[in-house]
C-alpha cells in the first residue's frame, strides 16, 4: 500500500469537493494502492471555542457581502459540477475546528477515519450543523460505530489538543499553506481539489510502476 496523507479541513469546501473528485477516482479503480489518512489543517488557528457567526465570519474575511459572494460562486459551481450537494445558506456558525480534528484522530484509531471526515463534510456544508459542539461530534462518533460517552468525555478534556496543533504546525512547516493538499508516498505533493481524471492516472501509473514506490 502507498500511504496518501491528506491535510485538509472539515469547514473547508474546497476539501469537500477534493475528497469528492478523489472518491470517484476510487471508486473506479478498486484495486487502487492508496492508504488513506487525514491529517489536520486549520483554516482558522485562532478560532474561539465557540466559534462566530457565519456572516460575520465571511464579510470580514472576504471585505464585505459582495466578496464573500464572489470568493463562494465558483464553489458553488465546483460543487453541482461533481454532483455534490451543498447549503451553504444552512450554515449558520463558523467554528473552531480543534475539536473535530481530535474527532479525526480518535477515529483513525479505530478504523473509521473517512466515514468521520464524509460525515463531518456533509454535517457542516449539507445539513448546516455547528461542528465545534461536542453534541453534535459525539452524534457523528456514534454514527460511525464509536462510542459517543467516551468521546463526550474526552472533548471535555484537552487530550490531544497538542498533537492536532504540533500535527498542523508540522504541516505549515513543510510549506503547506492551503488546503486540500495532498501528499503521495510522503514525497509528492498535489495540492487543490485536482479532478478525478488526474487521480485516475496517478493511480495507473504507480499500478505500472509498483518498485518505485513505497521505497521513500
Amino acid at each position: 500500500m502507498i500511504q496518501l496523507d491528506i491535510f485538509s479541513d472539515p469547514i473547508c469546501p474546497w476539501c469537500y469537493i477534493g475528497k469528492a473528485n478523489l472518491d470517484r477516482a476510487l471508486e473506479a479503480n478498486p484495486n487502487h494502492p492508496f492508504k488513506v489518512r487525514w491529517l489536520p489543517f486549520m483554516l482558522n488557528p485562532d478560532m474561539p471555542k465557540s466559534g462566530i457567526d457565519r456572516r460575520e465570519y465571511l464579510e470580514t474575511k472576504f471585505g464585505g457581502k459582495k466578496g464573500a459572494v464572489e470568493a463562494y460562486m465558483p464553489v458553488t459551481q465546483h460543487a453541482e459540477a461533481v454532483g455534490l450537494k451543498i447549503n451553504l445558506d444552512n450554515i449558520q456558525r463558523t467554528p473552531s475546528t480543534i475539536d473535530a480534528h481530535r474527532l479525526i484522530h480518535w477515529a483513525e484509531l479505530e478504523g473509521v477515519q473517512t466515514p468521520v471526515v464524509s460525515a463531518l463534510f456533509r454535517a457542516y456544508f449539507v445539513d448546516g450543523r455547528d461542528i465545534g459542539q461536542a453534541e453534535v461530534l459525539a452524534d457523528i462518533a456514534d454514527g460511525a460505530g464509536m462510542d459517543a460517552s467516551v468521546v463526550l468525555r474526552l472533548l471535555a478534556t484537552d487530550e490531544d489538543k497538542r498533537e492536532i496543533v504540533e500535527r498542523d504546525a508540522a504541516g505549515r512547516g513543510m510549506g503547506i499553506n492551503s488546503v486540500p493538499t495532498f501528499i503521495v508516498d510522503q514525497k509528492h505533493a498535489v495540492p487543490g481539489a485536482q479532478p478525478p481524471e488526474l487521480w485516475a492516472q496517478v493511480i495507473e501509473e504507480l499500478l505500472a510502476h509498483p518498485s518505485e514506490a513505497g521505497q521513500g
